[in-house]
């Protein structure tokens, strides 16, 4: 499908707007209402998280150098989830896209429900999740999510994230159009 008769931005102009954001790039924000977006710095220290009231993370670099983050890491304060994902274009992150929206989406459920998603920086894979996620469970558009998100925080999912996303975005556009005409 042509992205331009879609309505959907095409990735150079989806770069173009992240790279408008004039946002510094924190330890931690919150980008949605209890969904943080973290570094692995803060990821790890476990007394900020509980006084941030975090209860739950989603480590999308479990396994990179350097990240701590398992469960046996966290223990029973946290409920963790680990994504080895690679901040590479080549990627395939569309195959964490739903399993990681329905961990966010149990996250917010839980009692005080708050989450931590991170990567090293807080830049690609950890925003790129949470634009899946705000997609998926939220209904709004890439470009939408994206708005929301850089409202709070300067994030800069790589190009083929963000081409995986604009897919999903077309993906979920065709089937919500579908379901109205039946």
């Amino acid at each position: 499908m042509d992205t331009a008769r879609s309505g959907i931005a095409s990735v150079k102009e989806l770069e173009c707007r992240i790279d408008s954001c004039r946002l510094e790039l924190n330890a931690l924000d919150e980008v949605w209402p209890n969904i943080y977006i973290g570094n692995m710095v803060t990821a790890h220290n476990k007394e900020e998280l509980c006084q941030r009231g975090i209860t739950h993370i989603l480590n999308t670099a479990h396994n990179a150098w350097g990240s701590k983050g398992n469960q046996a890491f966290y223990g029973p304060e946290f409920s963790y989830y680990g994504i080895a994902a690679e901040d590479s274009v080549d990627f395939d992150l569309s195959a964490y896209f739903h399993p990681a929206s329905e961990y966010i989406h149990q996250a917010l459920r839980a009692p005080k429900g708050k989450i931590l998603v991170h990567c090293i920086l807080g830049k690609s894979r950890s925003p790129a999740l949470v634009l899946a996620y705000l997609m998926i469970c939220q209904n709004l558009s890439l470009a939408d999510g994206l708005e929301a998100l850089l409202q709070h925080r300067a994030i800069s999912p790589n190009r083929g994230f963000l081409k995986q996303l604009q897919d999903l975005d077309l993906e979920l556009r065709y089937k919500r159009t579908r379901c109205q005409l039946l």
